[in-house]
């Protein structure tokens, strides 16, 4: 008997209509990448497990798809991010790369992780990285790249907002508040959660960590008053002292990075949040993360400076800069907010320039493949119908359900060497020479 089939929990399917979608979304981030000046790069889509315990410890394990090959010792992994497999790369040859590295990359992860919306086992990432700059410079020009691509999308600061922290700047403020050195970590990572906890579990875990009691409040205020800090990027500087009680030494990383946004033309997009620490505990600096402006979905992208990444793997000290930027949340927000073309991408597929229809019978039927395989050597789009009717008519229609520029019918003419032209567009038709045919469709 025959059996129905259905794809994984948590993958998606693309047909023509999606896949329009998807490489419209991917031509916006590799063009945005392109004239910034950074180059593609692609990995294997699994590595040796270790790979990624090295750098996120034992505990990523659960969230991975991983497998031992039948018979071998290696333990391997569908890669779940890009950044690892960047940082090997970038140590193998580190001594023979110029600097400074800038590299993208649009591959397909996969993490074992229960689906929701947003949240898929298998999607795209864009990663945009830059290495072998320690000044705020990287961290813009990566920002940039992102907002770039946006813009591209039909997106504004109305629909997205660039959240940005930095923290070393966190970790002065906690300090100040009296945070135990060796308590940083743990209040990074319940800064990291403080959107999934109510007040109550929120306040708790403040406590064991040493925020309770007036410090805390002080603390959970000092965070609220900061949260939605806007530019100009002195005030956002001055806002963040006043806030927490750092000094302008202990703000000044994050307000350079400020300032570069602002000479940039990229400020309206961004706000400063003090609450953005990024759980990972390799971000070493600036950490953003980009989110609709209306707080309603997951992050659409994340990233920071990772400084000691590099040297984990085996290389020098780089210091280095990335950002990841998923497909799934972004088309969500597209959709969302209109950007995305009311007929499902139909609009997006590639057009035809030329539809062919054979209506002479076997005159035209024998000329017709040698026509269509020189106009497609000669790089031009062209599609015939396949249906046996020789009603002019409806196949006329099913030229215009391609959205073909042309139609190119070959009639009693054709023995003389003449085709009949209609311009779908314009309806106009008129009679090219078979020789002519291909300047024509050019437009030349």
């Amino acid at each position: 008997m025959a059996r129905e089939f259905q794809g994984p929990k948590g993958t998606r399917d693309f047909y023509p209509r999606d896949m329009a979608l998807r490489r419209h979304i991917e031509a916006a981030w590799r063009q945005s990448s392109v004239v910034h000046g950074f180059e593609e790069i692609d990995g294997p889509t699994f590595e040796h497990l270790e790979l990624y315990t090295v750098k996120s410890g034992e505990g990523i394990v659960s969230e991975l798809f991983s497998f031992r090959r039948a018979g071998g010792e290696d333990d391997y992994a569908l890669r779940p991010e890009f950044t690892p497999t960047l940082a090997r790369m970038v140590a193998a040859k580190a001594g023979g790369l110029p600097h400074p590295i800038k590299w993208f990359a649009i591959p397909s992860h996969f993490r074992a992780e229960r689906p929701q919306r947003g949240r898929l086992r298998e999607f795209l990432q864009w990663n945009v990285d830059l290495l072998g700059i320690d000044g705020p410079q990287a961290e813009v020009e990566v920002l940039s790249t992102a907002i770039v691509a946006l813009e591209r999308l039909g997106l504004s600061p109305a629909d997205v907002r660039v959240k940005i922290s930095h923290r070393g700047v966190v970790g002065a403020a906690l300090r100040s508040l009296g945070v135990p050195e060796e308590r940083t970590a743990d209040a990074f990572a319940l800064l990291d959660r403080r959107d999934k906890l109510d007040a109550a579990s929120f306040t708790a875990r403040a406590a064991e960590i040493g925020l309770g009691g007036t410090d805390g409040e002080k603390a959970l205020e000092a965070f609220a008053r900061v949260a939605r800090a806007r530019f100009p990027a002195a005030d956002a500087a001055q806002a963040v002292c006043a806030a927490t009680n750092c000094s302008a030494a202990d703000a000044a990383p994050l307000a350079a990075v400020l300032d570069g946004l602002k000479a940039s033309g990229m400020d309206e997009w961004c706000e400063v949040d003090l609450g953005i620490v990024r759980g990972l505990a390799y971000y070493t600096g600036a950490v953003f993360e980009l989110h609709e402006a209306s707080g309603g979905e997951r992050a659409i992208a994340g990233g920071g400076r990772y400084d000691g990444l590099v040297e984990m793997f085996g290389g020098p000290r780089t210091p280095a800069v990335g950002m990841g930027m998923g497909d799934v949340v972004l088309a969500l927000v597209l959709r969302d907010r209109g950007k995305l073309p009311a007929d499902d991408g139909e609009s997006l597929l590639p057009r035809p320039d030329a539809f062919f229809i054979s209506a002479e019978g076997e005159a035209s039927d024998r000329l017709l493949p040698g026509m269509l395989s020189s106009l497609r050597r000669d790089g031009l789009h062209v599609r015939q119908s396949y249906k046996s009717t020789r009603n002019v008519g409806k196949l006329l229609a099913d030229a215009g359900k391609c959205r073909a520029r042309m139609a190119v019918i070959l009639g009693a003419e054709v023995a003389e060497g003449m085709v009949q032209v209609k311009d779908l567009d314009r309806n106009e038709q008129v009679m090219v020479a078979v020789a002519d045919l291909a300047r024509h469709l050019r437009g030349d």
